[in-house]
């Protein structure tokens, strides 16, 4: 398979690209441009890189950035900074890449913990993942050609949890969650929220 890999360098974004390149060829769209430049809060750039790359069988979305602060700290732009990357970002992957995606092939999107398990000061990016999940079962039923959507839901991912300076042993590592991704990239569910 041809797969587009939004945030290819990230924590979880590297681990997918490690698996999946080991079977498909994946290219690898980041802010940096990788292989391919995108900015995901920006329509135009989207479909700028789209144009630039091409049809393709699968795509997947680690990328997203978002804000984190208590609620009565979020200011009018955290929560239109969190909107236009994480969720619309990601809608609009799917909204724009529906006219390159080959017959059968799929999108899988990123949502995660926090849209089931908040906690203080994840207001804005739980609204956001929860977003993006009612977004996929209801694109589920529309997408033509046979096309597939998911989202991966990851729980706290070890390496993030030292980033963060806390302790790693209640997270995953993230060669284990990208195994979700290959499972939605490889498999027939669709509408689905996998977790890892």
């Amino acid at each position: 398979m041809r797969i587009i890999l939004i945030g290819g360098t990230g924590t979880i974004g590297g681990a997918v690209y490690e698996l999946l390149s080991k079977s498909h060829e994946v290219v690898r769209g980041t802010r940096s441009g990788e292989d391919l430049q995108v900015n995901m809060s920006s329509p135009t750039s989207i479909r700028a890189m789209f144009a630039e790359s091409g049809n393709f069988d699968a795509l997947v979305s680690t990328a997203g950035q978002a804000r984190f602060a208590p609620l009565a700290e979020l200011k009018d732009e955290d929560f239109a900074f969190t909107l236009a990357n994480k969720l619309m970002g990601q809608v609009n992957l799917v909204r724009i890449g529906r006219d390159f995606v080959n017959e059968g092939g799929s999108f899988t999107l990123t949502s995660g913990i926090l849209s089931q398990q908040p906690i203080v000061g994840s207001a804005v990016i739980s609204l956001v993942n929860a977003g993006l999940e009612g977004f996929a079962r209801a694109a589920a039923l529309e997408l033509p050609g046979g096309v597939r959507i998911n989202v991966v839901s990851p729980p706290w991912v070890c390496e993030t949890l030292v980033k963060m300076g806390r302790d790693p042993a209640p997270g995953m590592p993230a060669a284990q969650v990208a195994h979700a991704y290959r499972e939605s990239v490889e498999g027939k569910s669709t509408g689905q929220v996998l977790s890892p």
